[in-house]
């Protein structure tokens, strides 16, 4: 079932439905109203999902196949940290989870990364904390020890 129609039924059998017009000609009207309720459905759903996992990914395509390069980075950097255990959500699945993710983190680009339900930012956020050393500040604080740090001491 698509995400519309799962948020749909949801906001349909919830207790707000019942003062929904049930006459023929407000057909539209209940129809906009369920694309609201579906719409403020996925932004709860979207919280919950942030929060689910230490690190997520909202990305276009998979960690093991991204669709795009920015997305590509994002994981190649996690990688490169020993960063396996994440949460990926492939946009290019479902377009009102890729318009419902920029809407609740208000920024307008994809990839996003949250690091314990906070967002951190994109792809030019994220290699700017790796370039300058914040990425293992960071994931150090997530309970996660960079792999970058174990290949520097056995470099010692």
């Amino acid at each position: 079932m698509n995400t519309l129609a799962r948020f749909t039924a949801r906001c349909l059998r919830s207790p707000a439905a019942s003062s929904l017009p049930r006459a023929a000609e407000a057909r539209a009207w209940t129809a906009s109203a369920r694309l609201l309720c579906s719409a403020v459905d996925l932004q709860k759903d979207l919280g919950q999902m942030v929060k689910k996992d230490k690190v997520v990914v909202f990305m276009k395509g998979t960690p093991a196949q991204p669709m795009c390069g920015f997305s590509n980075a994002v994981v190649q950097i996690l990688r490169m940290h020993g960063v396996d255990g994440y949460a990926a959500y492939n946009v290019l699945e479902d377009q009102e989870l890729r318009e419902g993710v920029k809407t609740f983190s208000n920024w307008p680009t994809i990839p996003q990364v949250y690091f314990n339900g906070e967002f951190v930012g994109g792809c030019d956020i994220l290699l700017q904390m790796h370039q300058n050393g914040d990425l293992v500040e960071e994931l150090k604080k997530l309970g996660i020890d960079s792999a970058l740090l174990d290949a520097e001491k056995e470099s010692k």
